[in-house]
């Protein structure tokens, strides 16, 4: 494009040179008058305008069909050059593409290689620490596996087919009932020597001369002689026999010792509480004596009143006084003695009365309300002793806290003990003493209401006939 381009200035520039000197006319020379005429010289040859125009036509025709084809050729060869440019470009394009996706698939595969790595090696660390369990299991029956060098050379599925066949011989092992030689302790503490008749690996019982039975955990290891008596069902066994009832004692392991739990009696339940315990179940067996008591003397001092204004009546009525006073003492109760104070002072004014039956009523309330405020006093404290037992069970568990720390439930159960019996212990004394306190002031209550209404009665009915009388 830049040959043509500098061919076309050219063509334009040696045009332009050419006109002017083609259109230009010759200049005419004015003689002067006073030059010298010397002969002219010889004409020149004249020069066709059109012949030179023809000429440079045809040349600049022939520069122009050159130029035009050398134009074509260009034109061509770009086009030429642009496709296979192009389809180039399109092959690269093409190939960054299978190379993109080349990349993602590689990276694809790098971290599925990776994930699968790590998956491998958290089987080998599975599989390691599983035949290591295993092993340790499979040594407490006396299986070495893991300890020969086949079974450290082995494939990883070999050694768990190994581990697998050891422990089917093992569990058919254990599954029966066998019979060997060995030692356990008796009730007592003595250290005894006889057979042990174990039943796969969850029980044993143990026969020997000094004693038989079934056999639990001592410790270490160790077996002792359980409390149930199961003598005849260890030798059945020994025997071949199935007995009917198989009285044995389960356990999981014999590195443990087990404990035989304790009776519950009353006296441990109050241990359990501590001194704010006995405090309370003391005060508790006080309110119960003093609520008999108390019973005793409503009793004593309770009395229907309505018989003994039915035998006092008739003789007020008739102005019997003396009479109706040795009717009265016949009854016993309050009710009685404060009916015959009454009749004792019917002839005195009515106000005046009313203070005398007053205060024999007071009198007969001191003996009413005997230990009534002792019982409901008691039932108020008894919380609030339970509530002391708490608090002094929840400091006992914290001192251990701050000390042992809370690795051993044992060590705590001393201090939650006390502070859970202790308000159990003062719910249960105050809560009868609340009721029966309650009671109890409630039937000395209707004594006092019966009192004066007896009293009151006879003084009407005296009233009565003194006002007929007197009106008549």
């Amino acid at each position: 494009m830049n040959r043509v381009a500098k061919l076309a200035l050219l063509l334009v520039c040696s045009y332009a040179s050419l006109l002017p000197a083609q259109n230009a006319a010759p200049p005419t020379a004015t003689p002067s008058p006073a030059a010298p005429v010397t002969p002219a010289a010889p004409a020149a040859a004249p020069v066709s305008v059109d012949e030179a125009y023809r000429k440079e036509f045809a040349f600049l025709s022939a520069q122009k069909r050159e130029l035009s084809a050398q134009l074509a050729q260009l034109k061509a060869s770009g086009a030429q050059q642009q496709a296979s440019l192009n389809a180039e470009v399109g092959s690269l394009e093409a190939r960054v593409l299978a190379l993109d996706s080349e990349s993602g698939t590689l990276q694809e595969q790098g971290v599925v290689a990776e994930e699968t790595s790590i998956a491998n090696q958290e089987t080998s660390s599975l599989l390691d620490a599983t035949f290591a369990q295993a092993g340790a299991t499979l040594e407490g029956y006396g299986v070495e596996l893991l300890k020969s060098d086949a079974f450290a050379a082995s494939a990883d599925g070999d050694k768990t087919a190994q581990l697998f066949s050891a422990a089917d011989q093992a569990l058919a092992a254990l599954s029966t009932v066998r019979t060997e030689a060995g030692d356990f302790f008796l009730g007592d503490g003595t250290q005894v020597k006889g057979k042990l008749v174990r039943v796969g690996n969850i029980a044993v019982y143990g026969i020997s001369a000094q004693g038989s039975g079934a056999l639990a955990p001592a410790g270490g290891g160790q077996l002792k002689l359980w409390r149930d008596p199961a003598a005849d069902i260890a030798k059945a066994l020994e025997a071949g026999q199935s007995p009917a009832v198989l009285k044995t004692y389960l356990f999981e392991s014999a590195a443990n010792a087990v404990s035989e739990p304790k009776v519950a009696t009353f006296f441990t339940w109050m241990a359990k509480g501590g001194p704010i315990g006995f405090i309370t179940i003391g005060l508790g067996f006080l309110a119960g004596l003093f609520a008999l008591l108390r019973v005793f003397f409503l009793l004593q001092a309770g009395a229907a009143v309505q018989p003994i204004i039915d035998s006092v009546g008739p003789l007020v009525k008739q102005r019997r006084i003396a009479e109706a006073i040795e009717a009265c003492k016949r009854h016993k109760g309050s009710a009685a003695r404060v009916v015959t104070a009454a009749l004792r002072n019917l002839d005195r004014e009515r106000e005046h009365l009313e203070d005398i039956i007053s205060e024999s009523i007071l009198h007969e309330s001191t003996r009413l309300n005997r230990f009534g405020s002792v019982i409901l006093m008691i039932a108020g404290v008894a919380p609030l002793l339970g509530l002391l037992g708490t608090v002094t069970g929840m400091i006992q568990t914290f001192d251990v806290i701050t000390e042992f720390g809370t690795s051993d439930p044992k060590l705590l159960a001393g201090g939650i003990a006390v502070a859970l019996v202790t308000t159990e212990q003062g719910l249960l004394v105050a809560i009868p003493c609340l009721l029966v306190g309650n009671l109890l002031s409630g039937w000395a209550d209707r004594i006092k209401d019966d009192m004066e209404k007896g009293a009151l009665k006879v003084i009407n009915l005296f009233q009565e006939q003194r006002d007929l009388a007197k009106a008549a």
